[in-house]
């Protein structure tokens, strides 16, 4: 069997771990160029610090981080110490913090303890006891030495058959046909195309000059960032790294010196023409600023008194690389077959990347779930040079702070706002954002409605803490009431809209979809994306409109991506969402509100659940989908963003309707058991694990159809616990943690908190006992079956 011409560009500790992973797995004819020598080629991985911290709000960061460690340590020589971590508090909100974070490493299977503050003491004589609350020690972090860690597996790979060629150049890229056929290079004067069925750019912060040469926009920002030795110290124990987040510092031990790194100073990012060009001794460090450190090395005095009769020396600006939302950029070029990215990867991480995007170009998939990394992730709207830049800047800044799950980003925004935003406002929305989407999740104006409520319990109030009252309020109670009781508006124009059409539409969407959505015009199917291995990409509703048009509603732009590399010729896949709008209209009176608007038959035998109709709400022309996600009679009615302003002042009838933001739209969705996917469901799991069988159609063919088992070990299911939690907590049972928190809320109809969770099949029987671990704290559970609202369906269907 032949295997592929693979170019890597950048030998770095990325570009090494992916040689060593790809020649691993049988593909031999890779080649690795680098501009510098090898292998202090000159980019991050030359000066990094190595620290490798493995707990992480994201699951696979975390797994990549554990991968690395595991990796490393088996190098030998002097690759990998592991000497452990400890964050301490100096705070009691980061103590708090660390509580929650103790509880990520449960929940993603890493070895963790919180520990007083002797203990800390203990592990760093140096610290100021005085000055610490308590520490999150975790035995298995350590200190990658980057560039041995790189030649160590370079050498591996070298022996396998891959070459590594320093002083190259990428001068281009070429391609014929919308497929890359080489690398050209200059080396000695002299350009050479080495020729190349497959490119992988792992040229780290160089990676937005290597994308200009496809015509790719990198969403990467290198920024320079802060780190020096202290003088020397008396001799001290080996410590375990240090991280001091409350003053954005991190320490490290460099034998009788201890090293000191800051994000505490102000964003320094460095443009591609400003970075230090060939031949430099080392291009990715610039020179130090002493009046941007001074202030961190008066904090790192104040925890380490010992450092007062020292002075910081060998100080450094490294460049590092931030993309918009802090995760790494892996994935395909959307326009050029064969190019590939392995962006914006730190040592932390790297053997873990290296890893997913060989699983990725060997076998088609990840055993990781990549959709938080996948370089199409990002709209349009996100990749100017000016959203990356400011959106960068505000990672660095935040890149120790303690952030809130629903925390936004302050700024750019507004970025991208519905045709109803004018009247949201007026409404006094309370807005959040995703994706550049402001999206209320309240409304003020519904304070008055709250007086409706039968009984305070309702509310939720009396079972949340702080934390789960942030970007929170009573408010979405009311809302929820009325969405059951009456009519509520829910604006649904974020959601991805994507039209598929032409003579070969209906075939190439039965090949990619699980359900069958070969169905006559006018049906509306919920159905499932896979992976090659069964995995779920996505679920879809796909309205069939005419006999070769589909609308399909969608999660995001990677369902926009996956659809658009499989279509083949004679089928045209288009975003339709910047040109349209949707408003959900759920609730028993929404049949009320319509039918005296409308030209269309709205009866429920004439217009039945998962069916589409085109009309007009009075002068505005829409498609109208009677769907649910809230799980009430109701439509969802699209139409032109000209148009949508007047559809919203159309339906509304202040004695009639209420708005309702997204606090109460997922309240109510969990009462009724949908699934939010890459929240409660990604290529991790299968769609009988994941309760979704019934939309898996196994009589005909499509991607992952043969990977399938409908034999689970393990499955999401609800639970009804004594207080909200957030996601991501452990469960446990008898004494053993089993599974996480997915989703969670308070069901303001069942009058419970709801929150789902992964569990291992034995434990799935409804009234099973566990237990939430929620900041350290045992929160009783119990697991009830589904759906916990309307199990009839009789609500949705009448």
């Amino acid at each position: 069997m032949s295997r592929p011409r693979l170019v890597i560009v950048g030998a770095g500790i990325v570009g090494c771990a992916l040689a060593d992973e790809l020649t691993e797995r049988g593909w031999t004819d890779v080649t690795v160029v680098d501009q510098g020598p090898l292998f202090a080629a000159g980019g991050s991985s030359s000066h990094a610090p190595g620290l490798v911290f493995q707990t992480n709000p994201s699951k696979t960061m975390t797994e990549f981080a554990a991968y690395t460690v595991s990796k490393y340590a088996s190098l030998g020589g002097d690759c990998f110490r592991q000497v452990g971590g400890l964050e301490v508090a100096t705070t009691p909100e980061r103590w708090t913090d660390l509580r929650r974070k103790h509880g990520w490493a449960e929940s993603w299977g890493v070895e963790a303890r919180l520990v007083d503050t002797e203990e800390c003491v203990r592990l760093w004589p140096l610290l100021d006891r005085a000055e610490v609350l308590g520490g999150f020690h975790v035995p298995g972090d350590g200190l990658a030495a980057a560039v041995a860690c790189g030649q160590a597996q370079a050498s591996r790979a070298v022996e396998r058959g891959a070459r590594f060629l320093p002083c190259h150049t990428v001068v281009g890229i070429d391609q014929k046909g919308g497929r890359v056929t080489g690398v050209s290079v200059l080396t000695g004067g002299e350009y050479r195309t080495i020729p190349a069925d497959v490119v992988v750019c792992a040229a780290g912060f160089w990676g937005p000059s290597i994308g200009r040469l496809v015509g790719l926009s990198v969403p990467l920002l290198p920024l320079a960032h802060q780190y020096a030795k202290s003088g020397p110290l008396p001799p001290q124990p080996q410590g375990p790294i240090l991280r001091h987040q409350d003053r954005d510092l991190y320490f490290r031990q460099h034998g009788d010196r201890i090293g000191i790194g800051s994000y505490a100073h102000r964003p320094m990012p460095v443009a591609q023409d400003e970075i230090a060009p060939k031949g430099t001794t080392m291009p990715s460090v610039q020179a130090f600023t002493e009046e941007d450190f001074e202030p961190a090395w008066q904090d790192a005095v104040e925890l380490l008194p010992a450092l007062a009769g020292s002075k910081y020396q060998d100080g450094i600006n490294g460049i590092f690389s931030f993309t918009p939302d802090g995760f790494p950029l892996i994935g395909e070029a959307p326009q050029l077959d064969g190019f590939w990215l392995a962006e914006a990867v730190w040592v932390t991480h790297s053997a873990g990347v290296a890893r997913a995007l060989a699983e990725v170009l060997v076998d088609g998939r990840s055993g990781y779930d990549l959709h938080e990394c996948e370089l199409s992730r990002f709209e349009q709207a996100q990749l100017s040079p000016a959203y990356v830049e400011e959106r960068g800047r505000q990672n660095f800044v935040e890149v120790y702070d303690i952030i809130h799950p629903l925390q936004p980003m302050e700024s750019p925004r507004p970025l991208r706002t519905s045709p109803f935003h004018p009247r949201q406002r007026e409404l006094g929305g309370y807005f959040l954002e995703s994706a550049g989407w402001e999206r209320p999740h309240w409304f003020e104006a519904n304070v008055p409605l709250l007086e409706e409520q039968e009984a305070v319990e309702s509310l939720g109030v009396a079972q949340r803490d702080e934390w789960a009252s942030r970007y929170w309020s009573p408010v979405a109670a009311a809302e929820s009431y009325a969405t059951r009781a009456r009519v509520a508006l829910y604006d649904m124009t974020p959601l991805k809209r994507i039209e598929v059409s032409g003579p070969k539409a209906a075939a190439f969407l039965q090949r990619m979809t699980t359900n069958n959505v070969d169905k006559k015009p006018g049906s509306v199917t919920y159905t499932l994306l896979l992976d090659v291995k069964g995995g779920i990409r996505s679920d879809l509703t796909v309205a069939r409109l005419e006999e070769d048009v589909f609308q399909i509603g969608a999660n995001g732009n990677l369902d926009l991506d996956w659809l658009t590399r499989h279509a083949p010729v004679g089928v045209r896949v288009r975003d339709l969402t910047p040109g349209t709008c949707c408003v959900g209209v759920w609730g028993p009176w929404a049949r009320g509100l319509i039918e005296d608007l409308t030209d269309m038959d709205v009866s429920n035998e004439n217009f039945r659940y998962f069916t589409c109709k085109s009309g007009y709400i009075g002068h505005v022309p829409v498609l109208a989908m009677r769907v649910s996600y809230v799980g009430e009679l109701g439509w969802e009615l699209y139409t032109g963003a000209d148009m949508g302003l007047k559809l919203w002042d159309t339906l509304w009838d202040p004695g009639l309707t209420t708005a309702g933001g997204r606090a109460a739209f997922n309240s109510l969705r969990l009462e009724k058991g949908y699934r939010l996917w890459g929240v409660d469901m990604t290529t991790e799991h299968n769609p009988y694990e994941a309760g979704l069988g019934f939309a898996v159609r196994t009589d005909k063919d499509f991607i992952g159809r043969d990977a399938l088992s409908s034999d689970v070990t393990r499955k999401l299911v609800p639970l009804l616990s004594a207080e909200v939690v957030m996601g991501k907590e452990p469960v446990r049972h008898a004494g053993r943690t089993v599974g996480y928190v997915t989703s969670a809320a308070y069901g303001h109809t069942i009058q419970r908190p709801i929150a789902y969770a992964w569990l291992p099949i034995e434990l799935t029987e409804p009234g099973t006992p566990v237990d939430i671990s929620y900041f350290g704290r045992r929160v009783p559970a119990e697991v009830a079956a589904e759906p916990l609202y309307d199990p009839g369906m009789e609500k949705i269907r009448c």
